[in-house]
This record gives structure tokens, sequence and C-alpha cells, in this order.
């Protein structure tokens, strides 16, 4: 399958191509980059020199789905509703990676991103791309959009406990934290080295996009439903780790059995043992998401972390084209 990735200069972009570049199904077509318009990919990352000798071309959407079967779109978020529109009606299997298509909500997209989302119809039409949850939704779909990292971290420890009514809905607190890359390859002054580096600090808060994300998805199953979410930012490169605090009447034994229940077909999602806490360290280049279950009294804390950059990004992206393309999940992620 010919595969382009618009955008491919970004941290997300990079970490697509390298997969794209192991992916036994999976063959590069285009590369594009305004910035870097005509140089080679392995020019602005050394690293894939003899790998990926790719020349990067400008952003030319006719030229790009003439050499397409799959695009991936690493656009920032309101860039991409332009660019999904038009790929799909080119009839091409677009994965979006902005928050464009996330919400199926006008309103509460329109209110949190503070855009017209010009596409209403798109939105009833695309996928959540949450491979573990809504797994048959992204089989039959043509436009996918990519979850953001939080929600990723956070959906995958409490969905299925509020689907169950395992856990009081309307006492969800997330308190989570993020490596820099999350932030993306643009530089700002909050994301310089002097100003992360020896550091720890909460931002967005009542305020970050993927609050009304979290709670739109959680909503689909109880209207009740209310995330409280707060994201940090921590001095490392990649990572999640979300500490997520409920109250729950089940013993912990139960709660962690039927997650191991509820995913025991995702390879990916890993349930921690008894007393084994989740580490940044040990999913950190990888596609897998560890979640550990802790209880005390009526107090449930559940431990989450992924990397930002692949089970948050790209490669949850390039597990939703194996399910679409009926490959298995873990192809070229492992």
């Amino acid at each position: 399958m010919n595969v382009s990735v618009i955008g491919s200069t970004g941290y997300t972009g990079n970490e697509l191509v390298k997969i794209i570049a192991k992916h036994p199904y999976l063959e590069i077509s285009c590369l594009t980059s305004d910035n870097y318009d005509g140089q080679k990919y392995s020019d602005i990352y050394p690293p894939l020199k003899n790998i990926v000798e790719t020349k990067i071309i400008s952003n030319d959407w006719d030229y790009v789905s003439d050499k397409s079967d799959i695009v991936f779109l690493c656009l920032p978020h309101a860039a991409s509703q332009k660019a999904a529109a038009f790929f799909h009606s080119k009839g091409k299997l677009v994965v979006d990676l902005s928050a464009d298509f996330r919400i199926k909500s006008k309103e509460i997209y329109e209110k949190t991103y503070n855009v017209t989302h010009n596409y209403p119809d798109l939105l009833t039409e695309a996928a959540y791309g949450l491979p573990e949850i809504y797994g048959n939704e992204i089989k039959q779909s043509r436009l996918i959009a990519n979850p953001g990292c939080y929600p990723t971290s956070v959906l995958l420890a409490v969905y299925p406990l509020v689907k169950n009514k395992f856990v009081d809905e309307k006492y969800i607190i997330a308190d989570c934290k993020s490596g820099v890359s999350g932030a993306g390859k643009k530089l700002t002054e909050k994301t310089q080295f002097c100003e992360v580096s020896d550091d720890f600090k909460p931002y967005g808060i009542f305020s970050h996009r993927h609050g009304p994300e979290i709670n739109a998805w959680l909503n689909e199953i109880s209207a009740d439903t209310r995330v409280i979410f707060t994201p940090h930012l921590l001095p490392i490169i990649r990572g999640i780790e979300s500490t997520i605090y409920c109250k729950s009447d089940k013993n912990e034994n139960e709660i962690r059995q039927y997650l191991k229940e509820f995913y025991r077909d995702s390879f990916f999602v890993r349930i921690m043992e008894k007393g084994v806490t989740p580490r940044i360290a040990n999913v950190s280049g990888t596609n897998f998401a560890d979640i550990g279950v802790f209880k005390e009294e009526d107090n449930l804390i559940i431990v989450s972390c992924i990397d930002n950059l692949l089970k948050g990004a790209s490669g949850q992206a390039v597990q939703n084209v194996n399910i679409v393309m009926d490959f298995d999940e873990e192809t070229g992620l492992i």
C-alpha cells in the first residue's frame, strides 16, 4: 500500500515515517513539508540515512492523492479539516492526527478550538481511533480521527469501568503529566530547555483542549460523567503518566480482573499485577499502554502510562490502519 505523510517533519510525522519504513505492507510514497521542500528526508533526520532517502515535496494534494492509497495528516488543529475532506473525497484512507474530527459535536468542537468546523457531515462519519474500544467502527471507516495523547491514556484506564458502573462517574480526577514533545516541534518560550529543565508545573487548568474530548466520549456511555482533568509538563522528552482518582465499591482484585478480561484480546494494553506501578520508562519507545490498579477503602487509584508520540499518536495511527487493512494489529509496531 502506498502511503503519504502530510506534515512529515514534525515529531509525530517523523515517528510515522520510522514505523512505515519498517512496516512490511506499507511503502512510503510522498513526504510533505512546506518548510523543507526539495530536501531529502534523511538530511532532516540523519538517523534515517540509507533508510529513508525520499525527497520532501510541498503540500501538493493532487499529486499526493495520485500517488497514495493511505494518507496520514500531521497538521495543526483546524488545518486538517480541508485536507481530510479533500483526500476523503478522493477515496483515500485518511488518518488525521489533529483534533479536527475527534469530537462528534460541532458545537463542542467549535467552543473548544474557537474555530468553525466546515465539514460537520464528516464529523459524524469519522471513527474515533482508539482501537481497543472502537475497533469495529474503525474497521468500517475511511476517515479515522486519531485520539489525543492524554485522552488515550485516560480513556483506556476508565472507559471500561464507567461502562460497567464500577466507579462513581461523577467523581473522576485525572492528574496527568506529559513530556515536552507533546507540545510539538515548533519552539515556544514555554517549551525552551531553560524554561522546562529543573521544573514541573500544571498548565491549561480547566481549559486544556483534551478535557472536552475525554468527557465527550465518556458521555456517550454515561451522560452524567465528568472528569476533572489537569495536565502537567514533565522535564522529559516523551511519555505520559496519568494518575486517576475514583470512588468504587468494588474490590481491587475484581477491578483488575475485569480490566484484564476487557482487554484480553488487546495486545497493546498491559494490566499490571497487584502492587506493580506502571512507569513511563517501560512504555517509552513502544505502542503499549500499561495500567495499574490500587484500592484502599472506597478510594480507587488507576495509573496509566503511554508514550505520547506512539500509543498517543503515530503508533496508534498505524495500529488503526492495520485494523482497516486486516493486518495483524501489531504489524510494524514491535
